[in-house]
């Protein structure tokens, strides 16, 4: 008896303790800490509702990027990672005819453009997740978060009067736009991406990386009063990032 109680003891002390030994084998901890400068470009345009045609309106975007490794989770490198960057967006109209070739302004005899940019500080907040070399060479990535962003300043470039367009030419006669200043100074969405990283010791990461946005805010009122039901950024975003460690683990 007293054989057997010793037995179920040592199972049950076994099945106890199998599992924090295997995790332990699992999740290797990780306290990595890497900040540095990122830069890149932006194709953005604003979804309107009602529909405004455009084409992709080209910005820059750079600032400061934070990364803290928490894990290795069998193959994944688990990290949180954050910027702060100014970026320019906005959008560019197609203003074209029916026949999907450019308006012609009667007064001016040139094809008519505009383009307003919108620039704001943005900061993302990525759960990024690594798979490949560590201590040097390269890792696949993705990375997926929230995005905020706050209002700088916006700016209007066009070749013809704003006042009075020439509408009877065009297949899109939405204008309204052209009168209306950006309302919410709050920019809200989510983000994510893929890239590559590669690492060389004593030197630091260097991070090359796709990404798009899609913004949750509107940059006009959207009630039922309002002229636009939607207006919200959307980006595709291509970017080079350098980091260099802080604090290392291994």
């Amino acid at each position: 008896m007293k054989r057997l109680k010793k037995t179920i003891i040592l199972l049950l002390a076994g099945v106890l303790w199998a599992p924090q030994t295997v995790l332990a084998q699992v999740g290797e901890h990780r306290d990595d800490l890497s900040v540095g400068v990122n830069g890149g470009y932006v194709l953005n345009s604003v979804g309107f509702s009602p529909r405004v045609s455009q084409g992709m309106h080209g910005g820059l975007t750079g600032g400061l990027s934070f990364r803290y490794v928490c894990e290795k989770y069998f193959s994944t490198i688990c990290s949180v990672m954050a910027e702060v960057n100014y970026a320019s967006l906005g959008w560019k109209e197609d203003i074209l005819n029916s026949t999907d070739q450019p308006v012609i302004n009667p007064t001016t005899g040139l094809a008519e453009e505009y383009s307003r940019t919108i620039n704001y500080v943005q900061v993302p907040v990525f759960a990024h997740l690594a798979w490949g070399k560590e201590q040097k060479g390269f890792q696949f990535f993705i990375q997926a978060g929230p995005q905020f962003g706050v209002f700088l300043s916006e700016s209007t470039s066009s070749n013809f009067d704003l006042a009075s367009p020439y509408l009877p030419g065009r297949s899109n006669k939405t204008h309204e736009q052209y009168s209306m200043q950006v309302e919410s100074k709050f920019d809200y969405g989510i983000a994510g991406g893929m890239g590559m990283e590669y690492t060389m010791p004593h030197v630091g990461h260097f991070l090359l990386e796709g990404r798009y946005y899609y913004g949750l805010g509107n940059i006009y009122g959207s009630s039922k009063r309002d002229f636009f039901g939607k207006s919200n950024h959307g980006s595709i975003v291509v970017k080079l990032t350098y980091l260099t460690d802080l604090i290392k683990t291994k």
